[in-house]
């Protein structure tokens, strides 16, 4: 493998981890209080955080509801999956909220084959045809919506993990970049997810990889999502990806890496990145980062949402963990 950065990109990176670190002292300051946030991007009242806010207000538990009220109070994407003929009705509720807000829906669109490779969060469509109706029907909603998609988290460096190899993978370059076309084609701006610095770091085999996914066709890349890598390795990384592909955008997701990665990749006999203790939440929403490639600071994992079954009691992936969300915003505003 290359290194990531010579010669004229270390300059460049050594300019932008500046930035980044600017970036870390403002999460810190604005985490708990007013800050800079995705302006334009719609605030769902109906997320789980919201309502936990509502439910712990009415027990009288207000301390830790103004904790989780940091969440619920940022505008977190819609994680779209599952039936594909009910896809366009349940992102088209949500965008359509979202327009009735005068505000753009930010979206998650998880349900590439073969999806997580049978981990925490497995399942998937059962095979392309099933896929390409569904990228159809999400189509149909975002349509003209001014819709922000970040596509399959985590699928191309799987790619490349040896968990999706031969046929399948080649399956899966065709099916990401015809997902793109059929995105850009209903006007949304996509990002293709890249993992994450801890994930594949062989640049040059990632950006390969989204070469031949199809990133060339989309408006950019996104990094480190229901991750929790730092923000200035997410800008170091994602500025040599960049490189190789021509000056691509990409976009981060803060939302759970205010303490950074956990400190061992096994925490109480599951993998660290799966509900790891002791993290916070990062720096919140902005569209105006200041950091040269970088279009937006986003939370695309919605914080408080487990990652999966991993230790016992803890929530199946994507349900709400309310002492996790609690844990990561009391951290946060410590």
């Amino acid at each position: 493998m290359r290194p990531a950065t010579s010669g004229a990109l270390a300059a460049l990176v050594a300019g932008v981890l500046i930035a980044a670190s600017a970036v870390a002292c403002t999460a810190e300051q604005t985490i708990g209080g007013s800050g800079p946030v995705a302006t334009g991007f719609y605030v769902d009242p109906n997320t789980a955080a919201a309502a936990q806010v509502r439910q712990w207000e009415a027990e009288g538990r207000t301390s830790d509801a103004e904790l989780v009220r940091e969440i619920a109070e940022q505008p977190l994407p819609l994680w779209v999956t599952g039936d594909a003929e009910q896809v366009q009705a349940q992102a088209g509720e949500y965008v359509g909220r979202a327009a009735a807000a005068g505000a753009r829906p930010l979206l998650v669109a998880y349900n590439i084959p073969h999806r997580d490779c049978g981990s925490f969060s497995g399942g998937g469509a059962p095979d392309a045809g099933y896929y390409r109706a569904w990228i159809d029907g999400l189509a149909a909603a975002v349509d003209a919506r001014d819709a922000t998609v970040v596509l399959e988290p985590d699928a191309v460096p799987h790619e490349l993990s040896g968990c999706v190899d031969g046929e399948l993978r080649d399956e899966r370059y065709t099916l990401l970049a015809d997902a793109i076309d059929t995105l850009k084609g209903a006007g949304a701006t996509v990002y293709l997810d890249a993992g994450n610095p801890g994930f594949i770091s062989d640049v040059d085999a990632l950006a390969g990889a989204l070469e031949r996914s199809g990133v060339g066709r989309a408006d950019g890349f996104s990094l480190n999502v229901a991750n929790f890598r730092s923000t200035q390795d997410n800008v170091e990384f994602g500025t040599a990806i960049s490189q190789r592909l021509g000056g691509a955008r990409f976009v981060i997701d803060t939302s759970r890496n205010g303490a950074g990665p956990p400190p061992t990749e096994d925490i109480d006999g599951a993998p660290s990145f799966c509900n790891p203790p002791g993290r916070a939440l990062g720096t919140v929403p902005t569209t105006d980062p200041g950091i040269p490639l970088v279009d937006a600071l986003l939370w695309v994992k919605r914080p408080g949402e487990s990652d999966g079954a991993c230790r016992p009691g803890e929530p199946e992936a994507g349900q709400w963990f309310p002492e996790y969300g609690l844990d990561l915003a009391r951290r946060s505003a410590g």
